[in-house]
């Protein structure tokens, strides 16, 4: 397997490319429109063919890099049916399973952060997107959010998971790149030590959050793949 982590300084924002060695099929996972000409060189020097563009939700803070990489490339935008992004060619839902030459991802709906949260379920790893986060989440103050319903997507779907499973996250703001289920499972700072769900709402109810940067700019932009209005 191929595999990249991309990070984007300006939203603190993960990427990942994973591509099957032998078939040289590609998928892309939260790409950000202001790196489209990275990826794209990336696959151009590695021989890849671009399958997926796999978003793990809307997002509020970047735009996404899935409908310039349609255009140029001809790869297919997955989303959960409920993200709201009609423009997506593919919307999947909960157990839905993604076959790329010899790699196969489970989608596992993850609401709470928003509506239409999935993570991508490989053997050995995990893509949280903003569900889960590296000794955090994701918030639950906007966008459909529910601190009930994301403390339940997190313990049903991701804390079932094997123990040594890697944590991929949409985001890091202290410079970390992987943890484990079993970290986090330990550590995390919300969800970490067998907090009750009553215990991880107040913790979310009581961040006192700014009003996101780009909300107001990405997220129309988002739900039609990227794409901004004039």
């Amino acid at each position: 397997m191929i595999f990249r982590q991309f990070f984007e300084p300006d939203t603190c924002t993960y990427s990942y490319l994973l591509a099957c060695e032998h078939s040289r099929k590609a998928v892309l996972i939260d790409p950000v429109a202001s790196e489209v000409n990275i990826y794209t060189e990336l696959l151009r020097e590695f021989g890849l063919s671009l399958c997926y563009t796999m978003e793990t939700h809307v997002h509020a803070d970047h735009i996404t890099g899935s409908g310039l990489l349609r255009e140029r490339l001809g790869s297919k935008s997955v989303v959960h049916r409920d993200a709201g992004a009609l423009c997506a060619d593919l919307q999947v839902t909960d157990g839905v399973r993604l076959q790329v030459g010899s790699l196969e991802f489970e989608v596992r709906h993850t609401p709470g952060h928003t509506n239409g949260c999935v993570s991508y379920v490989m053997e050995d790893r995990v893509f949280t997107g903003d569900a889960l986060f590296i000794d955090g989440c994701g918030r639950t103050d906007f966008q459909q959010g529910d601190a009930g319903r994301l403390y339940d997507s997190i313990h049903g779907k991701l804390f079932t998971l094997p123990p040594d499973t890697l944590v991929y996250p949409g985001h890091d703001y202290q410079g970390n790149t992987v943890s484990t289920i079993q970290q986090e499972k330990a550590k995390n700072s919300r969800l970490g030590q067998n907090k009750t769900r009553e215990q991880f709402i107040d913790i979310m109810n009581n961040l006192k959050l700014d009003y996101p940067r780009y909300i107001d700019h990405a997220l129309p932009a988002n739900q039609d793949c990227g794409r901004v209005k004039q």
